[in-house]
């Protein structure tokens, strides 16, 4: 009969560093996210416990809940891991309504006023 053997690992010092970083950004995102660490909890499938051991960086967060934890806090995986979102765009020159906004943009903050108005007088006579 064959034995299992069960393979507990050690983490080494830079893995605790990079699980403490990265449960402390878990429950900073959770916080902006509005949500408590049961609801999170509830969200993965797993106990409280074990949400608070993540953002402390007690216990590693396995790969595989990656996916639903970035959906649970509705941001990309690489946000969570700590990189910067990625900005969808678009391929070919930028659109008339685009370029706009960026002379806009360049303008006195006066006359910036002033545009922001104009537009919002013409968008609610539309939507009538």
């Amino acid at each position: 009969m064959e034995s299992h053997q069960q393979w507990v690992t050690v983490m080494t010092q830079d893995e605790k560093q990079y699980f403490k970083e990265l449960g402390s950004r878990l429950a900073q995102l959770r916080k902006e996210a509005g949500l408590t660490q049961v609801q999170l909890a509830e969200a993965l499938g797993v106990s409280q416990q074990m949400v608070a051991s993540y953002e402390v960086g007690r216990r590693r967060i396995p790969v595989s809940m990656l996916a639903a934890l970035a959906q649970a806090l509705k941001v990309q995986i690489d946000v969570l891991l700590g990189g910067t979102p990625k900005v969808q765009s678009r391929r070919g020159p930028a659109s008339q309504l685009q370029r706009s906004i960026e002379r806009i943009s360049e303008l006195p903050k006066p006359k910036q006023r002033f545009v922001i108005e104009m537009l919002e007088t013409v968008l609610a006579q539309a939507s009538r």
